[in-house]
């Protein structure tokens, strides 16, 4: 049952004008947008909502050239070049490695990014969140907290929890594992670390975590990761390992929670950047923006087939209960 929905970004996004209605330009010259996501999901089907809501329409007055790079992250690089080489008015890069490609193969084409484990500005890609200077600008989540709160959850969830594994992508995941390691715990809660680098680490992973005795499970952000959710959830299941995620919609996979943003609404909101670029703002203008909001989902049939009997108190914050 859904209890309650809400999502802010620094800047006010949600008061941004909108494009009503953007025409056609004369002479049948579409602008060309290219797009890169790591997988089909509700997250490119908001992205074109997003499009849409500007006043962008696919094959009206632009053309989206939408690619999934899955597993294969290197493809992200091929994928830039094909786009240079059309034209493209802008680049949206759906993932951390297509940002990597994308601001690697060119300082003028504008690039508007989703990334949810890196730091913009320690990362070298902008100059400042409130004026990013440059050809990129985007939305990153870069929460130092985040880890703490899901540590806190896990610990409410289960009693008596004195050992959490964390899993996370060594490719990109460094700072958001150190932010999660650095957060407060209570005096004899460990975190046991499990990097991973490829699919097939998810079972290796699990095993550990079970060869160690721990209690819970963090899955931290990683494009690899939710990918793969559907098969995390079934692998922790199996385990019977309670498991929380960022990604809001690991719950409806069988995961146990979830706490987030709500990352369909975000690229959303990515979209109408791609819009302003489109209409002529310079994205070394618009700044870097982070979610503020963030919703609490849980998996009650998860939680009965674990054998957790969630506090009365967590089920009434959360935003979604899956019964």
């Amino acid at each position: 049952m859904r209890r309650r929905q809400f999502f802010g970004l620094l800047g006010g996004v949600a008061a941004w004008p909108v494009v009503a209605h953007a025409q056609r330009p004369a002479g049948g010259d579409i602008p060309r947008i290219g797009a890169i996501f790591g997988s089909q999901s509700e997250n490119n089907t908001e992205f074109r909502n997003g499009l849409r809501e500007a006043g962008y329409v696919d094959s009206e007055n632009i053309l989206i050239e939408e690619r999934l790079h899955g597993s294969a992250v290197e493809r992200a690089d091929e994928f830039v070049r094909e786009f240079v080489a059309l034209k493209c008015k802008v680049i949206f890069a759906g993932t951390p490695y297509a940002i990597r490609a994308a601001t690697k193969a060119t300082s003028t084409v504008p690039i508007v990014g989703v990334d949810l484990e890196s730091d913009p500005v320690a990362s070298g890609l902008v100059k400042s969140v409130a004026r990013p200077g440059g050809n990129f600008t985007g939305f990153f989540l870069d929460i130092p907290d985040l880890g703490g709160k899901q540590i806190e959850l896990l610990m409410e969830a289960i009693r008596q929890i004195s050992r959490i594994a964390v899993v996370w992508d060594e490719t990109i995941g460094e700072v958001q594992f150190h932010a999660a390691e650095a957060a407060p715990r209570p005096p004899g809660v460990e975190l046991l670390s499990l990097p991973i680098r490829r699919v097939e680490d998810f079972s290796t992973a699990l095993e550990r975590a079970v060869q160690a005795r721990a209690q819970g499970l963090i899955l931290l952000s990683s494009p690899m990761i939710f990918l793969q959710r559907a098969r995390i959830a079934s692998l922790a299941l199996q385990a019977r390992m309670p498991t929380v995620s960022l990604f809001t919609v690991f719950p409806t996979v069988g995961g146990l929670m979830a706490y987030g943003p709500n990352f369909p609404l975000l690229y959303r909101q990515a979209a109408s950047y791609v819009g302003r670029i489109l209409a002529g703002a310079n994205p070394g203008d618009l700044p870097i923006q982070r979610p503020t909001k963030f919703e609490l989902v849980i998996n009650l049939r998860t939680a009965k087939a674990l054998n957790i009997e969630m506090a009365p108190t967590l089920l009434a914050r959360a935003d979604e209960v899956i019964e």
